[in-house]
């Protein structure tokens, strides 16, 4: 079942330069400024204060903050969450400091993407079933959307497996559902997509189904590797808990970068992963 409710919702949004985002090659001197004109790199959306929270949040065992993986506080300190997302954000992380920018490099996205490029073009050249999953629906709509058409024309089956479920959480005078537009799966009220860490969506897709690789975010992202499903994920540098399961060994790809910037100003990364 496809909705209106996620494709309306996307009408709204900025609209994308259709030239900038044809998948073509393109230099790195070309797609670093571009990341730090858009600020999906350079100074964080969210600043230092938010991100210690966050991860000190994580290790307080948060369902919030763990996206539905299990086992993350096993054998780590703040410290060592802050090493990983400064590892991972390519920038140093003031430990001193308790308020601030962090920053995001600009090469440490397009090497992220750099990596994680070959297993797309393999998922379209095996024609595997692909599940995309956001919890993000405003900011990574274009970006997950675009992915979902690239893969389809280059052999990959995008599949939208649990779309229709519903249920009903104590106190809230509305259903929660699975729904779908083009390909890419979000959790709705059944009047507007939601922003979502919650892992409740992505256990009904998977109930429904296996998928060869997930590519997502937030909740959606960490049931699939907690089900130990490979998965492809999206991390801003306040929300650690992607890049604890990396850590752990549970998954590979983790692309780092703000996700709470416009729509249409995400180009260069989907070009740095699908660029022949």
């Amino acid at each position: 079942m496809s909705s209106d409710v996620i494709g309306n919702h996307v009408d709204r949004l900025p609209q994308p330069d259709e030239a900038l985002w044809a998948p073509r090659p393109v230099d790195r001197e070309e797609l670093r400024p571009a990341l730090l004109a858009g600020r999906i790199a350079g100074p964080a959306t969210h600043p230092l204060d938010n991100v210690r929270g966050n991860a000190q949040l994580l290790l307080d065992r948060d369902p919030d903050k763990e996206f539905g993986l299990t086992g993350l506080q096993d054998g780590i300190s703040l410290e060592g969450v802050l090493d990983l997302v400064e590892a991972a954000a390519g920038a140093p992380i003031d430990r001193e400091a308790r308020t601030g920018p962090v920053q995001i490099d600009p090469d440490a996205i397009l090497d992220a993407c750099a990596a994680a490029a070959p297993r797309l073009v393999q998922a379209r050249e095996r024609g595997e079933r692909v599940v995309l999953a956001t919890g993000h629906p405003t900011g990574l709509a274009h970006l997950y959307l675009r992915w979902s058409t690239w893969l389809t024309d280059g052999g990959a089956r995008v599949i939208t497996p649990g779309v229709g479920a519903r249920w009903r959480e104590e106190r809230l005078d509305h259903d929660w559902v699975v729904e779908s537009s083009g390909g890419v799966i979000a959790l709705t009220d059944g009047r507007e997509p939601r922003h979502t860490h919650w892992p409740y969506a992505m256990h009904r897709v998977l109930e429904a189904d296996t998928p060869d690789l997930v590519i997502a975010d937030h909740g959606f992202a960490g049931a699939a590797i907690e089900a130990g499903i490979e998965t492809i994920s999206i991390a801003d540098v306040n929300d650690p808990a992607l890049l604890v399961a990396r850590a752990q060994g549970l998954t590979e790809h983790v692309l780092v970068f703000d996700d709470h910037i416009s729509p249409e100003d995400y180009w260069p990364v989907f070009v740095a992963l699908t660029g022949p």
